[in-house]
């Protein structure tokens, strides 16, 4: 009989409440409807003692630091001060799993035990948009990327702030499980399976309530109809803006100009028809691409994969490709 995969989060003093519970939702909750083997799941308590986490709540974990060693996936749910250094036999721990291949997981601030324990060196990582300078000042050999949701590097997988990590936490059970209950996961937290775009779209930016207006019924009536052959010049005559406004009020609000983000949202589009048995022509042309080749530069560009192998990794069990 096969082992089920053992998740093991960390609880520490100052625990970040949300993103804990993130991590318990998805991973401690049985799921027998799945049909799948399910996740072992253990809590282990970095530090002696109550724990106390955010919002006046008192954890009592049962397994001690040692249940690390015997994990398959770690989870680090944010970090509760970026500026502390972590314990040095947390770091330890870490890198001894490191190198055994175990799986290392962040949310939010949860990267900078990551980045002490030297496992992200010469890596691709996130974080909160508010951490993300400190992140790349203190750990230079970290290649950080502000912008990101969350970036998977095999090993390795960071995400951003707090809501970014369920973002991450449904990619692990997508990659471990497939498509299928990836998606019935998602479904009964309520959420997307996956979320296009990146975090510069909530940063705090100022924008009249007029043109905020104007922009997210554009950006509504985009999504509905990817496939037009939109222009900025076509796209700020339907926002009736003038394509300079245009352009800087979809800066402000993504941190993208108004091709590039419709493109972000046809690769979005696309990945939901590739997990479908629905041909690839067709798939390039309902996500507005118009063509294979061009949907396969924009794929690679974005993804860092073919259509085709996302299609191997997530197309639904049990259907075909014609």
């Amino acid at each position: 009989m096969q082992t089920p995969h053992r998740v093991v989060a960390l609880a520490y003093d100052g625990l970040c409440t949300f993103e804990f519970g993130c991590t318990v939702e998805l991973f401690a909750l049985e799921r027998p409807e799945l049909g799948v083997d399910w996740y072992d799941f253990r809590v282990a308590a970095i530090e002696r003692g109550p724990i106390r986490a955010a919002g006046g709540i008192t954890v009592q974990a049962r397994y001690a630091p040692g249940w690390i060693r015997q994990a398959d996936t770690i989870v680090i749910p944010g970090w509760r001060d970026a500026d502390e250094e972590p314990p040095a036999a947390l770091l330890a721990l870490i890198r001894a799993a490191h190198r055994r291949g175990a799986r290392l997981c962040s949310i939010c601030s949860g990267v900078f035990v990551l980045a002490a324990a030297g496992v992200l060196d010469g890596q691709r990582a996130t974080t909160h948009w508010r951490y993300a300078e400190r992140l790349a000042r203190r750990y230079p050999r970290v290649q950080v990327e502000a912008d990101a949701l969350y970036i998977d590097n095999g090993q390795v997988i960071t995400s951003a702030g707090s809501a970014a990590g369920l973002d991450m936490l449904l990619h692990l059970v997508r990659r471990d499980h497939g498509a299928r209950v990836g998606n019935l996961v998602a479904q009964r937290l309520v959420v997307p399976p996956h979320r296009a775009g990146g975090q510069a779209q909530f940063v705090p930016r100022p924008m009249p309530a007029d043109e905020a207006g104007r922009l997210a019924q554009l950006m509504d009536w985009l999504r509905r109809h990817p496939a037009g052959p939109h222009t900025v010049a076509s796209m700020a005559e339907r926002a009736a803006m003038s394509a300079r406004t245009l352009q800087r009020q979809f800066q402000q609000a993504t941190g993208l100009g108004p091709a590039e983000w419709l493109v972000r949202e046809r690769i979005a589009i696309a990945k939901d028809l590739l997990e479908t048995p629905l041909p690839l022509a067709q798939v390039a042309e309902r996500a507005g691409f118009g063509s294979e080749e061009s949907l396969r530069h924009h794929f690679r560009r974005l993804v860092a994969t073919s259509p085709g192998a996302y299609r191997k990794a997530f197309l639904v069990a049990g259907a075909s490709v014609d």
